[in-house]
């Protein structure tokens, strides 16, 4: 079970295992802003193996309320994953207040620590259970033996992992881990929550509609507004040396905690010359 506004590798990892028999299904967010956990409430029973869906939507910034679907997924016997790329480094985390049995993040986003690293959660009490379907040679048990025919996970969390890791990934990624720590997720997330609500509220000074949460508390720092054709104006802000993104029919703004209340005033302002000049 999933939410059709997670986002895609998400779900693609259970759509190509459709073949062995593995069932897909999404709830449907009303408004492409929301997805309510009244929403798992109806969809989820007791057929429902696995509930997978993310702590922070990609298109909207909403901040799931990860421990009542989890509730609701334990309820039916079903285990849950979340993806927490979008979260991870400015929303505050408790795996175990949140209850989840597995989760799945990385450096790439709000830790500053670039491409080539992921980490994976799960809860102790079932590492020793399951039993992976992908192996590597860091996972055995004798890794050094160098055992050909035949393969025993090692009894903790190692077994999870493949091959030599990404070395150089690690110390690039190191710099910005140091930088989070030493701030604290939690002044992070109080920082950009004050820059998100500021760049929000001068973009609907311009009449731009906003798709983003009305609770501040349930918003994080991404920031989408519709705007026809926003690969046009992400062109249009780097030749400005501002660095932006697009989704179809949205443009994305992520004020970090590095940004100013000033360099929002910048974005929006040049914003509105962009949009002024398509008329």
């Amino acid at each position: 079970m999933m939410a059709d506004m997670d986002f895609p590798t998400l779900a693609y990892q259970w759509l190509v295992k459709q073949r062995i028999g593995v069932e897909c299904r999404f709830v449907e967010s009303p408004d492409r802003i929301y997805t309510p956990p009244e929403l798992f409430e109806r969809e989820v029973d007791d057929k429902t193996v696995l509930v997978a869906t993310s702590r922070v939507f990609y298109t909207s910034g909403y901040i799931q309320d990860i421990r009542s679907v989890a509730d609701i997924a334990h309820k039916h016997g079903a285990y849950m994953l979340v993806d927490d790329y979008q979260g991870t480094g400015q929303i505050p985390i408790n795996v175990n207040a949140m209850d989840v049995d597995f989760l799945v993040t990385g450096t790439l986003k709000w830790l500053m620590g670039g491409p080539g690293l992921a980490f994976v959660y799960i809860r102790e009490g079932l590492i020793s259970q399951l039993q992976p379907t992908i192996a590597g040679w860091f996972g055995h048990s004798e890794q050094f033996q160098f055992k050909t025919r035949e393969f025993d996970f090692r009894p903790d969390a190692t077994r999870v992992e493949m091959g030599t890791p990404a070395v150089a990934a690690i110390y690039a990624a190191n710099g910005g881990l140091d930088i989070v720590q030493e701030i604290s997720v939690e002044q992070i997330c109080e920082r950009t929550r004050y820059l998100t609500n500021d760049l929000i509220a001068q973009a609907r000074e311009h009449g731009w509609k906003v798709r983003a949460p009305l609770e501040p508390e349930q918003r994080s720092s991404i920031v989408m507004l519709e705007i026809e054709q926003p690969e046009e104006v992400v062109k249009a802000l780097v030749a400005r040396n501002i660095i932006t993104d697009s989704r179809p029919g949205l443009l994305r703004a992520s004020p970090y905690f590095y940004n100013t209340i000033e360099e929002n005033a910048l974005v929006i302002g040049a914003i509105a010359e962009i949009l002024e000049s398509r008329k």
